[in-house]
């Protein structure tokens, strides 16, 4: 069978060279040459695994268009697990060599040590890893990657992002918002309960601080998109980072704002750190901004002194509000890193 040679090159300059058959995806072919790239879903759906082709023809099968913007999609923007070569390929990623697993993706089992409600329909989730051969009890990933968690025997397996940061105690938070009617949702909902297992796949995922000097950094989140950005700004306080840090956090409605109180412990850990509430559909009572997270964004970014690194992560329908404002104010697009996810059911 016919290959094509495949060159990727990390943000950081790094390249890996593998072959991909015509009818094979690129994902798949990676993860045979025991490269593992960020990805999620495999489907199309979430947009992890997205990159640029800068040279040679291929393929895009089907996919979600919220998970691809068509605007990326006629610049060479692509999703790995969808999409087949037609020849060479040259590729620019948009992460650095170090979020590549070279090997395989771990495997471990996980304890539930606590399950609370933090907000409307939504829940914080804490495990404990059990301690293995080559890790012992230590949870390690980067600020911005997920985990995937499985419930053993049945065929519920989703992904979410970290809400903490890594630990010697094998300690995984994530904040999890319910979907009506959904698989893992329902078992969280009904099922669920301090002591039992789960089967936890990970860390895995590209998203994440991104070194670029001492340039301010803003994050905007929309609902539980705020599990990566807590885990983020808890790695700039563990390190003491001096940025000027701000984060916009947005709801609908007042009562879905969560995790208040540890944002607040937060900001004492990081001085320097902002917090703006943002409400699109406040009641009478509400005092903090009135419109979405992307509102408040393109009213600071008109008076900011210096434009900042910008992270993003929530719906398409933020993510995409806000790099359109993020371009409108001259923002570089290397300084605007995203996350969209869809929900996880």
């Amino acid at each position: 069978m016919n290959t094509h040679a495949i060159e990727l090159t990390t943000r950081d300059g790094e390249q890996l060279r593998f072959e991909c058959a015509a009818d094979q995806n690129l994902l798949e072919a990676a993860a045979n040459a025991h490269i593992v790239l960020p990805a999620q879903c495999g489907q199309g759906n979430c947009g992890t695994c997205y990159a640029d082709v800068t040279h040679g023809d291929f393929i895009l099968g089907k996919h979600n268009p919220a998970a691809l913007p068509a605007d990326d999609e006629a610049k060479g923007g692509t999703l790995l697990c969808c999409t087949f070569p037609q020849s060479d390929l040259r590729i620019d990623l948009p992460f650095d060599h170090d979020r590549i697993l070279i090997g395989e993706i771990k495997v471990r089992n996980a304890e539930i040590t606590a399950i609370d409600s933090v907000g409307e329909n939504t829940l914080r989730l804490e495990l404990r890893l059990a301690p293995d051969e080559d890790s012992g009890s230590v949870a390690e990933f980067e600020p911005g990657q997920f985990m995937e968690l499985e419930v053993p025997g049945q065929d519920i397996k989703r992904a979410y992002s970290l809400a903490n940061i890594s630990n010697w105690e094998g300690r995984l938070e994530f904040l999890i918002r319910l979907q009506p009617g959904g698989l893992f949702s329902t078992w969280l909902r009904e099922q669920a309960a301090v002591g039992q297992t789960l089967i936890v796949h990970g860390p895995k995922g590209a998203f994440g601080l991104y070194e670029s000097g001492l340039r301010p950094r803003w994050f905007v989140a929309g609902g539980t998109g705020l599990a990566p950005m807590m885990s983020m700004l808890r790695r700039m306080a563990e390190f003491q980072e001096p940025h000027p840090a701000r984060l916009y956090f947005g709801a609908n409605r007042p009562e879905e704002l969560f995790c208040q109180t540890e944002l607040k412990a937060l900001q004492a850990e990081l001085p320097q750190l902002q917090v703006i509430f943002c409400v699109w559909k406040p009641d009478d009572l509400w005092q903090g901004f009135c419109g979405t997270p992307v509102d408040a964004l393109a009213q600071d970014l008109a008076d900011a002194a210096v434009l900042p690194d910008i992270y993003l992560c929530g719906p398409p329908a933020l993510i995409d509000a806000a790099e359109a404002v993020a371009r409108a104010k001259g923002v570089p697009n290397k300084q605007v890193l995203s996350e969209r996810f869809l929900p996880a059911a």
